[in-house]
C-alpha cells in the first residue's frame, strides 16, 4: 500500500475531515428547511438534524486540525483486508436495497428481517463462513423478526409513529 493511499496520509486525513464539513453543511441547509415549531415538550422538529449536523461539523473541523497538526493521533493499522470484499458488499446491498423496495409490501417487520438475513450473509461471507443451508436461514430470520419486531412496536404502540405493517392491525 502506498502513502497517499494509507490511512497515515495527511491530504488523505485533511480531505475526510474536510468532506465532515461538507456533510455538516448540508445537513445544516436541510434542517434550516425543517419547521422550528415547537413540539411536545418544547422541542421543535428541526432540533435533532441540527443537533447532529452541528456534532458533525465540530468533529469535522477536529479532523482537519489534527490533519494538519501531525495528522490523526494514536491511528492503528488496519486490520481488515487490503481488498473490498465484493460479495458480501453484493449480499448487504441487496439487504438494504430490498428492504427499501419491499417495506411498504411486506411490512416493517418482514423487511427488516429480511435486510438482516441478507446482511448477515454479507458479513459472514466477508470473514469466509458463508452458511446457505435452510436451518442457518430459517435461524437468522427468526433472529431478524426478533430484532425488528420489537422495534415495530415500539415506534407504534409506543410511540405513536406511523411504520408499515403487514396488516392494519399495528401489530404485524
Amino acid at each position: 500500500m502506498t502513502q497517499q493511499h494509507s490511512s497515515r496520509s495527511k491530504p488523505l486525513q485533511t480531505l475526510i475531515g474536510a468532506g465532515l464539513v461538507v456533510l455538516a453543511l448540508c445537513l445544516a441547509w436541510g434542517a434550516s428547511s425543517v419547521s422550528s415549531e415547537a413540539g411536545y415538550g418544547g422541542v421543535g422538529p428541526n432540533f435533532f438534524p441540527w443537533v447532529v449536523s452541528i456534532a458533525i461539523l465540530i468533529c469535522g473541523v477536529l479532523c482537519v486540525v489534527h490533519a494538519l497538526t501531525g495528522g490523526f493521533r494514536d491511528l492503528e493499522e488496519g486490520s481488515g483486508d487490503t481488498h473490498a470484499h465484493w460479495k458480501g458488499f453484493i449480499w448487504v446491498s441487496a439487504g438494504l436495497l430490498l428492504n427499501a423496495l419491499l417495506i411498504t409490501t411486506l411490512g416493517f417487520i418482514l423487511s427488516c428481517a429480511l435486510c438482516f438475513v441478507l446482511s448477515v450473509r454479507g458479513f459472514r461471507s466477508s470473514e469466509g463462513e458463508l452458511d446457505l443451508r435452510l436451518q442457518a436461514w430459517i435461524k437468522d430470520s427468526a433472529i431478524g423478526v426478533a430484532v425488528s419486531a420489537p422495534v415495530f412496536w415500539m415506534f407504534t404502540q409506543l410511540l405513536a409513529i406511523n411504520l408499515p405493517g403487514l396488516t392494519n392491525t399495528g401489530w404485524l
